[in-house]
Parts: structure tokens; sequence; C-alpha cells
């Protein structure tokens, strides 16, 4: 973006002409009235057109872009020419195809809007086409068995596309996400590429830390990057059910407990059975425990957060009947025990009965839940 160019603004009716800029974030618009408006450049976008109507928004009220060439944002590399200084980091914009970019690399990415304060700053989702073809792609987030697309569309070569804006309170929806992709190649013979169907389990513990957040040649700020497809191999992350892994894990120790109690049988000794189906898990809510940095987070945060672990826990045990779970939630001013004992009580009451767990153990703060 440069003085000249015309732009649209994004989350709201209006545009105009670059008239200059403040800092790096801002830019000056200037209106068909001559007046000087001050927006964020994420906020603008650059048109071939005098259209400058407000941008789309879909039914269920994101932000999103129709196939629109000024609307995607051609990837940021260093260099793509002699011009491009890799201490300015300017976007330079490459021709269609780069030499050598016909292997299949596509990225998930997740940019905070504020890095300063990334315990509470809103993000915004990106799709990163790093190859020469173009893709159809589908972005879908799953609730519960089913799926809900959050944004689709069509993306050139070597650019990546805005797909939503979210905050905090959307990263509980967030834990399973998909990517379809279709590649293919305009007006030119291709090799031609699969279509890709790949989910993904997303780390949200990771939005509240920092360090998550690394630089890469795709974004000026720092992102948290999931391939999707690396050197035209669809990723499968391996998924690990908790509760299954569980189950493989006291299943060995039950054949190796019958092969103890074997080997005491023949020398004689007295042997006890053990039920391990009723081997307790511990889950420390601490939030020291929980996350390496809660800073910029209310108290009401922290405590919906450590909420969001006891409730992943009991809907991960709700159905292994006889189960009992200690969560250690200290004495404190007893504020989240309180909240635990009220959703023990409404939303999980009739499939579990809790206590106070051992004095000796946890001392006064613990609750002891037994699955039923």
């Amino acid at each position: 973006m440069q003085k000249g160019d015309k732009v649209r603004f994004l989350s709201e009716k209006g545009g105009g002409i670059v008239a200059g800029f403040q800092g790096k974030d801002i830019v000056l618009v200037e209106d068909e009235d001559g007046f000087q408006i001050p927006m964020p450049i994420r906020e603008c976008v650059v048109i071939d057109t005098d259209d400058y109507n407000i941008a789309k928004v879909n039914t269920m009220g994101r932000k999103t872009h129709s196939v629109d060439k000024g609307q995607v944002d051609k990837l940021t590399r260093e260099p793509y020419s002699a011009a491009t200084s890799p201490s300015t980091r300017q976007t330079v914009f490459p021709s269609p195809e780069i030499k050598g970019n016909d292997i299949l690399n596509v990225k998930l990415a997740y940019v905070p809007q504020d890095i300063k304060a990334v315990t509470t700053t809103l993000f915004d989702a990106y799709l990163v086409n790093d190859s020469n073809y173009f893709l159809y792609y589908t972005y879908l987030v799953a609730e519960g068995k089913s799926w809900t697309v959050r944004a689709h569309g069509l993306m050139e070569p070597n650019t990546k596309m805005y797909l939503e804006e979210f905050g905090k309170e959307f990263l509980n929806n967030m834990e399973r996400v998909a990517v379809q992709l279709i590649p293919f190649k305009e007006d030119k013979g291709f090799l031609m590429k699969p279509a890709v169907s790949v989910e993904l389990r997303i780390d949200t513990v990771k939005f509240y830390k920092l360090h998550t957040f690394r630089d890469s040649d795709f974004f000026e700020e720092p992102a948290l990057l999931y391939d999707v497809v690396k050197d035209d191999a669809p990723v499968h992350q391996v998924f690990v059910d908790a509760v299954q892994l569980q189950d493989a894990l006291l299943g060995k120790n039950k054949v190796d407990k019958e092969q103890v109690d074997k080997l005491s049988r023949r020398n004689g000794s007295p042997t006890q059975l053990v039920n391990s189906s009723t081997k307790i898990i511990e889950i420390d809510l601490h939030i020291h425990e929980l996350l390496d940095n809660t800073n910029g987070m209310t108290n009401g945060e922290m405590l919906e957060y450590q909420l969001g672990v006891f409730r992943k826990t009991m809907d991960e045990n709700r159905s292994r009947r006889g189960q009992k779970i200690v969560f250690i939630h200290g004495k404190g001013e007893g504020v989240l025990r309180r909240a635990i004992e009220t959703e023990l009580k409404s939303k999980y009451k009739g499939c579990c009965t809790f206590q106070d767990a051992s004095f000796r153990e946890y001392g006064f703060g613990a609750t002891m839940v037994t699955i039923r």
C-alpha cells in the first residue's frame, strides 16, 4: 500500500485515496469530500475501482472476503527482488508464479492483533497458500459431531487469505478445525494435485502464551502457524484420546498385577485384588499449574479458564462409572470451590457424587468427584 492507492474499508462503509501514513500501522485515507480519515492498515484493502461499499458480512455475522484481488494479501518474502530490504520487511508483490514453487505448501495461521496483550487481544485467522496453485478452500470448526463452515472461497497463488476475527471466548469451540482444498491452475497445463481434507487439533492453551507466537516470512507480526499441506503431503496429526490411553495403561497394569498375584500365590503369600477402574485422577486447577503467564488476565478470565479445564475433565470421564477424580483447587477465598460445586449441582447433576477429598493427602483444598 502506498500514496495514491484507492482503498476500501473492511469493517465499515467507505474508502478513498491513500494520502499518507501515521507510523507503521495507521493510513490516512482522503474521502470524496477531501477529509483525511485515519484507519488501521489492516482494515483497508487496495481496490481497482471507485466502489467503496461496505465489506460483505455473512449470515453468521463474521467478516468475509469475496474473490476480489484487492482482498488478498500477497505473501511477504525476503527477498523477492533487490528492492526488498530485510530491515523493512515490506510486502513485495511477486509475479503470479514463483520458479520452483509448484510444490504445494499450505498453512493455517493465527495472528494476535495486539501481541503485547496476548491474554486479552482479539485474533485474526489466515490461510497461507505458499504455492503456484489456485485453491478452492473451506475452513471448518467442529461442534460436537457436526461441523460448521467459518469461511470458504478461492485463493490465488502465493497469497494469504483473511478468514475471520475471533476472541478468547470462542477458543473452547476451536479445539478441532478442518481445512479442505482443491488445487488447480488456470489457462495452462499443470500437474494435478489430489483434493485435501485435513483435520487439526488446536492447542488453545497456546493462545495464552507469548512464546508460541513466532516470526515468519508471511506476517510482520508474530503468528502461530499450523501446517495443512507440507511438500505436497497433507498433514496427519496423531490424535491420542486421553480416556483410551488411560484404559490402555490401566489394562497393562491389570495384566502386571495378575502376574504378580500368580507369583505371590506360588510363594504362599496372601494376595489382594485391586480394581484398576477406581484409580484416582488428580487435576491441579491452580492457575500457575495451567498457564505459564497470566499477565493481563482478569480474575474472571482466570476463573473461566480453570472451569474450562474442570468441564473438559468431567466430559471426558462422565461415562466411566466408578471413576474418582480429585480436583485440587486450593483453599483461598473459596471462589473456585464454590464455582465447581455449582457446576456439579447443575450441569453434572445425577451423573456423579462429590465430597471433600482426603485431608491427609490434599489438605482442605480439594474436592473428590465419583462418577456413577
